[in-house]
Formats: structure tokens, C-alpha cells, sequence
């Protein structure tokens, strides 16, 4: 994505976006927190260790939890433990590259909910990304 691109209003930019973007990462790891918010799509910015570090409007509207309850806790283990196991947590935890789509059903705190997830994390990055889109 270039700088140009990135450089329009977050709103703009996050409009532009869809759940396959291809540069999907390179914005996520460039956005703010308030940048985020404006995705239609649910996201979790993960510290490598799994520690949350931003949750977006929409995946706070998804899961009924506030940013402030879940941001600085181990997303696999105290968030969303339903997402701790080989298809999600273990993925993260072993896999040095990861941009996967899994059809994916949350059942922890809230009535079984289908959902695409993207799973995205790089080499070198400081953060990976779990971005998540409500399925009918």
C-alpha cells in the first residue's frame, strides 16, 4: 500500500477495505486504535505473546466486550478461550507467517456465532491479527 494511500482519512481508507484485502496487514499494523474503530470488521491486534492490544468498535459490538475489559489479557486464554486450540492459538503460537481464512463458530460468552477469521502475522512484526467478519 503506498504512503499516499495510507495517508487518506482512516475512514476512506477503512471503506476501501474488505476482509481479503491483500494489504489488509500492511494497514491494520499502520492504523491507531480510533483507525481501527472504523472497520466494519471485528479486529484483535495481538502482542506476540497473544496479549491484546487493541479491540476495535466493531468486534466490541460482536462480542459484547469493551475494549477496556479485554485490552492488556492473553486473548486465548482469558478473552476468548473457545479460540485456543490448534486451528487459532496454536497457529499463532507455531506458525512464523500466517494470512489464513478459517470458517470459524464463537461459543464463548455469547450464543454460537458463525464467523470468518483471518489470521494474519509476519516475520518481524511487532503485532499479529485476528480479524474477524460476522457470517449469515
Amino acid at each position: 500500500m503506498s504512503a499516499k494511500h495510507i495517508s487518506r482519512s482512516a475512514g476512506t481508507v477503512a471503506a476501501s477495505l474488505g476482509f481479503t484485502a491483500p494489504d489488509l496487514f500492511d494497514w491494520l499494523d499502520q492504523a491507531t486504535p480510533a483507525a481501527l474503530d472504523t472497520l466494519p470488521l471485528g479486529v484483535i491486534r495481538l502482542a506476540l505473546d497473544g496479549t491484546v492490544t487493541a479491540y476495535n468498535a466493531a468486534e466490541a459490538a460482536l462480542s459484547g466486550l469493551t475494549p477496556s475489559r479485554v485490552i492488556g489479557r492473553n486473548f486465548f486464554t482469558s478473552v476468548g478461550p473457545c479460540t485456543n486450540n490448534f486451528m487459532v492459538a496454536h497457529r499463532f503460537q507455531t506458525e512464523p507467517v500466517l494470512d489464513e481464512i478459517v470458517d470459524y463458530v464463537f461459543t464463548f460468552r455469547m450464543a454460537p456465532t458463525p464467523v470468518r477469521l483471518r489470521l494474519l502475522k509476519r516475520p518481524g512484526a511487532r503485532f499479529a491479527y485476528l480479524v474477524v467478519e460476522k457470517r449469515a
